[in-house]
């Protein structure tokens, strides 16, 4: 099921002389982990935006071309409704933490309780939530007093405890130490494991590798790159197009150069690992 059609669809900002994106068209599929890629300033922040409404609904400008959520076009989407179907975590968790509660338990129930949410199903949901992401010990916790990974981790929560089909993420990590980058990962695959369709813009492509479906690569406002991630992270044309490659597959990429008789070219390191014992094992054979 298609839960997000794009066609054709540029972008212009009020205060720009050029389109930011220019005849973009894909397809967000129900249930699948998507990964946009690329270099600054490719258009990959605009186009969430978008997929959220925030453009055009707060951001003008001139919209063309046809973005349909549900098969109903952006245009004709109310803020509040969309806020039910697509949750969006920011870039930076500072800026989604309220500031006026007290408690991390308070922060995620605020959106539910701005949805005029019963209290008792409130209470219920935030007490889910803070069990399924393994965040219980946050819960009395000041929100002001924690660390850029704690507070990223409670942005999340409140955006998960609101129970969105979609999640839209804009580089969650780009602030986090390996281990909160780690914990993010691991509360994103959950929510997919729960039948989420998510669409993350993120420069950690190791991560990406491991855990995404779908690849659309931006360059300059448009798509030049698309297809599943074994298929786009294996081309060494990404690095042509300003994105980076998983440092393994710059490894089978090389040793596909210089050995003949190299197969694959993996992205994970336990890829590379079997590529590396069924290279070894057919170099034996071969002797």
């Amino acid at each position: 099921m298609d839960v997000i059609e794009i066609k054709n669809l540029s972008y212009q900002y009020p205060t720009s002389s050029k389109d930011v994106l220019s005849g973009i068209t894909l397809t967000i599929e129900k249930g699948k982990f998507y990964a946009v890629i690329g270099a600054n300033g490719g258009g990959k922040t605009t186009l969430c935006n978008i997929i959220r409404g925030f453009v055009p609904h707060f951001y003008k400008g001139d919209l063309r071309g046809e973005m349909l959520l549900y098969g109903k076009d952006i245009r004709e989407w109310e803020m509040g409704d969309l806020a039910q179907k697509v949750g969006y975590v920011f870039q930076n968790p500072f800026t989604q933490i309220s500031g006026v509660k007290d408690t991390v338990f308070e922060e995620i129930a605020f959106g539910l309780e701005n949805l005029g949410v019963p209290v008792e199903t409130i209470l219920e949901r935030v007490e889910e939530v803070l069990a399924l992401l393994g965040i219980e010990y946050l819960r009395d916790k000041d929100p002001h007093e924690l660390s850029g990974g704690q507070k990223q981790r409670v942005a999340i929560a409140a955006i998960i405890v609101m129970d969105p089909d979609i999640l839209v993420i804009d580089e969650p990590t780009s602030q986090l130490d390996p281990k909160g980058t780690e914990e993010v990962f691991k509360m994103i695959e959950i929510m997919q494991k729960k039948g989420k369709t998510i669409i993350l813009v993120e420069h950690k492509i190791e991560l990406i590798a491991q855990y995404a479906d779908y690849i659309f690569l931006l360059k300059d406002g448009q798509i030049v790159m698309e297809g599943k991630t074994e298929e786009v992270l294996c081309q060494e044309s990404v690095l042509d197009h300003g994105a980076a490659l998983p440092q393994y597959a710059l490894f089978g990429i090389t040793m596909k150069q210089q050995e003949r008789d190299w197969q694959d070219v993996p992205l994970t390191e336990g890829q590379a690992i079997t590529a590396v014992k069924n290279w070894l094992n057919d170099k034996g054979e071969q002797k």
